[in-house]
């Protein structure tokens, strides 16, 4: 379980804040996204998960020859966006946990951790953030 404060998020183009890591054996890319830029993560839909009083909708996607943690690979993304977006300036929780068994009950295969983060992050365009995680 993650908290995080997140005091201020602007961002102009895309962006996300979350949880986001890698595991090994097998790679995978992955990301719980409590707060988004213009658009949300998606994929191939797997189902949803409720964690927290709120729900989220689990996606995946494969990337081929891509680079990774392990050097170019073929590995999946699997992104847990929020379904609405998340109010800023709350603290709020973030149980990791949930979206880990949701995503192996659907045969998603979790492989063992190798780092994970709260991640505040921006692209195509401006904008700044003031993030705390306890």
């Amino acid at each position: 379980m993650v908290g995080c404060n997140v005091g201020s998020y602007s961002n102009s183009g895309g962006g996300t804040v979350g949880i986001y890591g890698w595991t090994i054996s097998p790679v995978v890319e992955y990301c719980i996204n409590e707060i988004w830029g213009k658009s949300k993560s998606t994929g191939t839909y797997v189902d949803t998960v409720n964690s927290d009083g709120t729900t989220y909708t689990i996606f995946k996607h494969q990337q081929v020859n891509q680079p990774s943690i392990q050097g170019t690979k073929t590995f999946w993304q699997y992104f847990s966006p929020r379904n609405s977006q998340n109010s800023k300036g709350a603290n709020r929780t973030i149980t990791i946990g949930n979206h880990f068994i949701a995503r192996k009950n659907k045969g998603l295969k979790p492989g063992t951790h190798n780092y994970i983060i709260l991640l505040t992050e921006g692209w195509s365009g401006s904008g700044n953030s003031n993030v705390t995680a306890w």
